[in-house]
């Protein structure tokens, strides 16, 4: 690590506050440029602290830039991890206040909710998909902190990959039961097709990408719970949104997961 503790204390302090403010700020790496992936890592661990501190509960993980088309998208070709809060849940078909966020886009996610734990090192796609106990459809509402959507990778992990808001809905389903590698997404806003994918464009596999969130967080003497709920990343590129718009997303075999923006 390249950074003291009382700098990465307050660098968590300045992008939580941009968050929970909905002001956007200049990437840090810009004032911090040596600053290495471990720091990255421990900003967005005191981040969390500071939430559940605040008595908000850690309900789940996140793989972010898992797709190719959001690695395109963003230029980059290394996923990248982080977790949800309780406050982000917004139930399905709900009104999300665009006033609570700074530059929203929405993208489709196939998430999963293990029934044993996972960890790494050499964590891989059959271990993943054995201990999945069901899959659910979601749409995450990222919102990154950095003004205009720059950021590099390891800024965008101190934020918390961008973590926002998110909307679960559809239905669950058995894993045997589905191919998550050919599972089809129709991303719909205002009533038009705006994208679409097929599970495959989550690192070949969504599993694939949960196997990677194992194996980093076993590197770091960590594993995945028994219970977790795990979002795998954005199938889709990631879509902007604004107030009046209407998303909603058709999952083959999972049914539809919807919401409004006001």
């Amino acid at each position: 690590m390249k950074l003291d503790k009382n700098t990465l204390a307050q660098l968590a302090e300045h992008l939580e506050n941009a968050e929970l403010k909905a002001h956007d700020v200049t990437k840090i790496t810009d004032d911090h440029p040596d600053m290495d992936w471990d720091d990255a890592y421990a900003i967005q661990d005191i981040i969390r602290a500071r939430k559940e501190g605040r008595g908000h509960k850690t309900v789940g993980l996140k793989c972010g830039l898992t797709s190719y088309a959001k690695m395109k998208q963003m230029g980059v070709d290394t996923p990248v991890f982080g977790f949800v809060s309780d406050y982000m849940a917004c139930a399905e078909g709900s009104d999300i206040k665009t006033s609570e966020l700074i530059h929203p886009k929405v993208e489709a996610e196939i998430c999963v909710v293990t029934k044993a734990p996972l960890k790494g090192p050499g964590c891989h796609v059959g271990a993943v998909m054995a201990a999945i106990d069901f899959v659910i459809p979601g749409v995450e509402i990222i919102d990154s902190r950095y003004r205009d959507f720059k950021f590099d990778l390891k800024s965008v992990i101190a934020d918390n990959t961008s973590a926002s808001r998110f909307v679960i809905g559809g239905r669950a389903r058995r894993v045997e039961d589905l191919d998550l590698r050919t599972l089809g997404v129709v991303l719909e806003k205002n009533g038009q097709i705006v994208a679409m994918a097929a599970g495959a464009a989550v690192m070949g596999h969504p599993a694939a990408a949960i196997a990677a969130l194992a194996n980093h967080l076993g590197a770091r003497g960590h594993e995945i719970p028994a219970g977790s709920f795990i979002m795998t990343g954005g199938v889709t590129e990631a879509i902007a949104v604004q107030a009046g718009d209407s998303v909603n997303v058709r999952f083959q075999d999972l049914g539809t997961v919807g919401m409004r923006f006001v």
